[in-house]
């Protein structure tokens, strides 16, 4: 079949001529000296994770960080309660590791979805999970306020699920996407990184089981955030890769212009030709970046700021909070680790630097 209209967009690269003098209106939102303004706070809960994928750390695990390190769950909520009255949060999003290891999540989510912005409206919150152990505590989290969930799951095939991961769990992560989806945690989204020769054959099947299932799927280019430095562009698979594995199967039509916002997918309407459709998505950070529209800002397990997956550098906040900072104070300190905040992460750059964390420490 055919890929219809499908052309590479133009980046939005951020305004070279944008205002450099420090913020000073009255909203005190997160804004930085390219224009742009961080709305979306993706909080790690934890650097511990279940399963042992071998594009995000070693078989024996990583050195997880000590309990007193981590941010306890009093400080998390008062955290995120700064983000959402004092700078112009709307979205939460709690990731890892992996989130569900986290046994006071059910109360961190109720107290997040118990937040109101400054105009009254609730605070949209979400779940980035490999799905292990979410059937037993999917209806528990949407009761604490929880809106949807995205999963990870790169294979449909149970022995490459096991050569991926290293545990024999994807009976686990198919239950759990399917409670997630029974407790309303929708829509429900599903996460796949195509790996060269172990499972970029799957991009067709995986597209129409998420269709026939009603989750939404989206594929995503490996990124440099492996803890063994050894992540190479060439073995990546890439967004016009994964395109036209997929144009081979579907009739792709490319979503209207501007429908994308600061949402990292592009989508496509699907269509087999025999009654199948929906959407897909392809989140090329590698190949096709999206940095001149992000929204986001990180907080990692230890109560660190980071303005970008990719940051070699970041802001603490644990330290001054249990030293004793205001929340106006906190607030003040996220805001100028924002305005700092790079125009991109220059991947394809000679001089690129790996992040110091990997990705199970940072948080999706």
């Amino acid at each position: 079949m055919t890929i219809v209209g499908l052309g590479v967009p133009a980046v939005r690269r951020p305004d070279p001529g944008a205002d450099r003098a420090h913020p000073r209106h009255a909203s005190g939102d997160l804004v930085d000296t390219h224009g742009r303004t961080a709305r979306d706070l993706r909080v790690s809960l934890t650097d511990r994770c279940n399963l042992r994928c071998h594009y995000c750390m070693p078989p024996e695990g990583l050195p997880w960080m000590e309990r007193t390190a981590q941010l306890g769950d009093d400080e998390v909520v008062r955290l995120v309660t700064v983000a959402v009255r004092d700078l112009g949060v709307r979205e939460v999003r709690f990731t890892g590791g992996e989130p569900l290891l986290r046994k006071g999540l059910e109360d961190i989510v109720a107290a997040t979805a118990a937040l109101r912005t400054p105009a009254g409206d609730p605070v949209r919150t979400s779940l980035t999970t490999n799905g292990i152990g979410l059937a037993r505590r999917a209806e528990g989290l949407a009761r604490a306020g929880l809106r949807r969930v995205n999963v990870s799951l790169d294979t449909l095939d149970a022995r490459r699920f096991a050569a991926i991961t290293r545990r024999d769990r994807l009976d686990d992560v198919l239950a759990g996407a399917r409670a997630a989806q029974e407790a309303g945690l929708a829509p429900v989204k599903v996460n796949a990184v195509l790996l060269r020769g172990t499972n970029d054959d799957e991009a067709p099947a995986l597209l129409r089981w998420a269709l026939r299932e009603g989750y939404r799927l989206r594929f995503i280019e490996q990124m440099p955030l492996d803890p063994h430095g050894t992540w190479q562009r060439s073995d990546m698979i890439t967004g016009e890769e994964i395109l036209g594995a997929l144009g081979a199967a579907f009739t792709l039509t490319p979503q209207p212009d501007g429908s994308r916002g600061a949402a990292p997918a592009e989508t496509w309407a699907v269509d087999d030709g025999a009654g199948l459709s929906g959407t897909v998505g392809v989140i090329a950070s590698v190949t096709r970046p999206f940095c001149g529209d992000c929204d986001r800002t990180r907080l990692t397990a230890d109560g660190q700021v980071r303005t970008c997956l990719f940051s070699t550098g970041e802001t603490d906040l644990r330290d001054r909070m249990r030293a004793g900072a205001s929340d106006a104070e906190l607030a003040a300190t996220w805001r100028a680790a924002m305005w700092g905040k790079l125009p991109g992460h220059d991947i394809d750059d000679p001089g690129f630097l790996h992040p110091t964390r990997p990705m199970s420490s940072i948080g999706g």
